[in-house]
């Protein structure tokens, strides 16, 4: 790259701000100098013929102001699809929550009545007829008759191997989530981003085109003079007036480019597509967000670092080995079954209320009230056992399915490694490329309009013939439209090469500076900051507002 190149060290890395993305056609010379010497015979015409008005405009008033920062900060806060991935890591942080919560027991507090009527069957087979009921409250629910609580009041019910590893997954998720999230809202910033650009563009071809039409108007009106006084031929009147004709279709379609600019920004930001919007840029020059000294493979490694694709990437792959894990050790991962509960329970039996009453366990008979004997009970139980999936061949599939996806998420990286290189890569190769393009669109637009003023001074000083000056005319327009369009393909390359690096600090990218900056020992330097100069660093900036 040439020297001039390096002197772009200073840049808003972490900044998105007004007028980063601007771009704009050179500064050209002011009007073309006045007639010198009139064609004979037109003197006296040139006041009274009156120049073709340009063709209707389709924009309508009520233009709506914005800026680049404005629009990024629409959307974040109205893109739906940001609004999307952050409820997606609110969703999974909720269950991360859950997964730590399995710590803890669940609690069941309730009642419950059981009444029987009809015969029952003793151990010993004995066969009574009783009619009993059973009332239980406090903690747990479903106590009935001698057996222990269906519902216990705190349960634990749970694989020891499965809560550890759904915990260490869920935080995994969790990261998964945050790092899509993120990689979500680089990709709606740069849409964003271009999508100003391009509304930037289009208000720039439109100036472009409103100028070209009022030097086409200017061309066909001598023209048109020459052939009226014999000078020219009127095939070269029709051609400026065909070369007039387009110059408006091209206005026309340059106002419908900025139309379908602002519908696709409004797009973005979740308003009315009939909203329009208009950039406040009036001066634009290229925006260099990454300095050009960082070689691409330094580029590359602060990709690989800062991209949340790969983190996202290599959660999975946490993930993934994490299950795996679980897979093996599932076998030999306890399930745990324990519950306690606590409450009142009573009840009674026709048999026990009705004489001669019941023959309790002593020998002794006694009767009871028939509803009634409300004590306090407790229910202790634990149960630990171990399970083999389908006699340990559903193990071994779990195994091999883990296994599986763990290769899976492994290809799903590299693929994602490769695609991250090769948008760093690509888009380095088109700053450079778009850089060149730069000077050489300036050079061009400084040569063409030199041209253009010179074939037309000639013609209004009678010294050439109309026909000249139609092609330094159409080179003209054709090489600000290509000025233009390097400009705002540079800035889109730099900011897609920024958001390839997965948009790293300002540390990342500080480079010393460049040793034709550091000022001789010998001078004296004032305190302060260090500004360079602006002309050393950008090409001359143009309004990119049509020209009253």
């Amino acid at each position: 790259m040439r020297p001039k190149r390096r002197r772009w060290f200073r840049f808003a890395a972490g900044i998105l701000g007004t007028g980063l993305a601007s771009a704009a056609v050179a500064q050209l010379p002011a009007d073309a100098p006045p007639f010198k010497k009139a064609p004979p015979g037109q003197a006296g015409r040139q006041g009274k013929v009156a120049p073709d008005p340009p063709p209707a405009t389709i924009l309508q008033a009520g233009e709506n102001p914005i800026d680049l920062e404005t629009a990024l900060r629409l959307a974040g806060v109205e893109n739906p699809e940001l609004l999307l991935a952050r409820q997606r890591i609110s969703e999974v942080t909720a269950q991360r929550q859950l997964a730590v919560a399995q710590i803890l027991p669940n609690l069941n507090v309730g009642t419950n009545f059981d009444q029987h009527t009809g015969a029952l069957q003793q151990s010993n087979g004995n066969i009574l007829n009783v009619n009993r009921d059973a009332l239980y409250f406090g903690m747990g629910a479903n106590a009935v008759a001698a057996g222990t609580l269906q519902i216990p009041g705190l349960n634990y019910n749970l694989n020891v191997g499965e809560a550890w590893y759904g915990f260490l997954s869920s935080r995994q998720r969790e990261r998964t989530a945050a790092a899509a999230a993120e990689a979500t809202n680089n990709d709606v910033l740069l849409r964003v981003c271009l999508a100003y650009l391009d509304l930037l563009r289009g208000e720039g071809r439109r100036a472009i085109a409103k100028k070209n039409r009022d030097e086409a108007a200017q061309v066909e009106r001598i023209t048109r003079d020459f052939a009226e006084t014999g000078q020219g031929r009127k095939a070269d009147a029709d051609r400026a007036a065909v070369d007039l004709r387009q110059r408006d279709a091209a206005l026309s379609q340059a106002e419908a480019a900025t139309l379908v600019a602002s519908t696709r920004l409004c797009q973005l930001l979740n308003l009315d597509p009939s909203t329009r919007l208009k950039p406040i840029d009036g001066w634009a020059v290229p925006a260099p967000l990454v300095p050009d000294p960082i070689p691409l493979t330094e580029l590359l490694a602060i990709a690989l670092l800062q991209r949340p694709e790969l983190a996202a990437r290599r959660s999975e792959v946490r993930t993934a080995l994490y299950d795996l894990s679980l897979s093996k050790i599932l076998p030999f991962s306890p399930n745990v079954i324990l519950g306690f509960s606590a409450g009142g329970f009573g009840g009674g039996s026709n048999l026990i209320s009705t004489p001669p009453g019941f023959l309790n366990s002593n020998g002794q008979v006694f009767t009871d009230p028939r509803f009634g004997n409300f004590a306090a009970r407790t229910d202790l139980d634990v149960a630990v056992f171990w399970t083999f999936r389908n006699m340990g061949v559903g193990n071994v599939a779990l195994i091999r399915a883990a296994d599986s996806r763990v290769r899976q998420s492994q290809f799903r990286e590299m693929e994602t490694l490769n695609l991250v290189r090769g948008q760093v890569a690509e888009s380095h190769a088109l700053v450079s490329a778009q850089y060149l393009q730069i000077d050489a669109g300036e050079r061009a637009a400084r040569s063409s309009q030199a041209a253009f003023s010179q074939d037309l001074e000639r013609i209004r000083g009678g010294q050439g013939l109309p026909l000249e000056v139609l092609d330094s005319m159409r080179l003209l327009g054709r090489s600000r439209y290509e000025y233009l369009d390097a400009i705002i393909d540079y800035n889109r390359a730099q900011f897609q090469l920024w958001v390839a690096l997965g948009r790293p600090p300002a540390g990342y990218l500080a480079r010393p500076v460049p040793p034709e900056f550091v000022p001789p020992s010998g001078l004296p330097i004032p305190p302060g900051p260090r500004v360079l100069p602006p002309g050393a660093l950008l090409p001359i900036a143009t309004s990119v507002r049509p020209q009253s």
